[in-house]
């Protein structure tokens, strides 16, 4: 039976290809661990897939994925996922800036603390200061808003228990946000491993400013499905109803305001003159389409096809 399976996917690593699998095959053997490594080639337009082809005839214990066209890492992930038959998954970047001399401990945390998921932590950066200080900042947003205590939720550098892989769906860009995916399956024992990170030796990184924008909307993105995916009506009713009712208090104020002034004979604005009158109809609109909103939500939440597709962790 396979022990580990080891993830990585890629796009345009050919030089770093063949040393990560040596490199990999050196340290597994070394501690006696049966492997497979999945590489998943996100539609790389060098030759990286021949070096994978050329790996695999020199290691049976390589497989190789190519997809025709780049759809990012997170779908590359979930085909690996679903392609995985060890007992512990291991993921890693393919740019040889995460040590394959951490997956023995990473397997052991997994295997015999019962771990669910362990995330590497790149706590000493080889990186630019022009990607360490927007990590930084969507490392501390992403604590606060998920309430799991990791220091580095985008390190490449992972290892789960094979049930958190075939548990959840990794979409989109959501790959930075496995932990909190694997928090909302239920998988709630997440640790944090301090891991080595090597300087890229090959290639430039493809690391851009428009992923850390990507980043934050996933992050809102993430934290709203998990608190309210299935219960949508408690997010929009209750801001719906609250704009509402402020809207109406303001425009009850404002025509009672109205109908003092008249019962006492004394000179008043009409309403429409009045901009706080748009205010508050403005409020009571917004109030309502929300409400509306959390309504069609709702009606789509309930007739989806996993609206009671809970996971069952035992049963006797």
């Amino acid at each position: 039976m396979t022990k580990i399976s080891i993830v990585i996917p890629l796009f345009n690593e050919e030089e770093s290809i063949t040393e990560l699998a040596q490199w990999i095959d050196k340290v597994l053997k070394k501690n006696n661990l049966s492997y497979e490594i999945i590489f998943i080639d996100d539609g790389s337009n060098d030759s990286s897939w021949s070096v994978i082809k050329n790996v695999k005839t020199d290691n049976p214990n390589v497989y190789g994925i190519k997809f025709r066209r780049n759809y990012g890492k997170s779908a590359a992930l979930n085909v690996g996922f679903s392609k995985a038959s060890g007992d512990v998954i291991i993921t890693m970047d393919a740019d040889l800036q995460d040590s394959p001399d951490e997956v023995p401990e990473l397997y052991n945390l997994i295997i015999n603390d019962n771990y669910d998921l362990v995330s590497g932590w790149k706590k000493k950066r080889y990186d630019p200061i022009t990607k360490t200080i927007p990590t930084k900042l969507f490392n501390w947003a992403a604590r606060k808003a998920s309430g799991i205590n990791l220091n580095d939720f985008n390190c490449g550098l992972k290892a789960y228990n094979k049930n958190v892989v075939k548990s959840i769906e990794v979409y989109g860009e959501m790959h930075r946000y496995i932990p909190i995916l694997a928090k909302w399956a239920g998988f709630k024992n997440i640790g944090e491993k301090v891991v080595e990170h090597q300087s890229r030796k090959y290639g430039v990184t493809k690391f851009g400013f428009e992923r850390f924008i990507n980043g934050f909307l996933d992050l809102l993105t993430v934290t709203f499905i998990s608190r309210f995916g299935k219960k949508p009506m408690h997010i929009f009713g209750t801001l719906g109803t609250l704009m509402f009712i402020l809207g109406l208090i303001l425009f009850l104020y404002i025509g009672g305001t109205k109908l003092y002034y008249i019962y006492n004979s004394l000179p008043a604005k009409n309403i429409a003159d009045q901009s706080a009158f748009f205010i508050a109809l403005t409020t009571m609109v917004i109030g309502v389409q929300l409400f509306l909103s959390g309504f069609i939500a709702e009606l789509v939440s309930r007739n989806s096809p996993d609206r009671n597709n809970y996971q069952v962790d035992s049963e006797i």
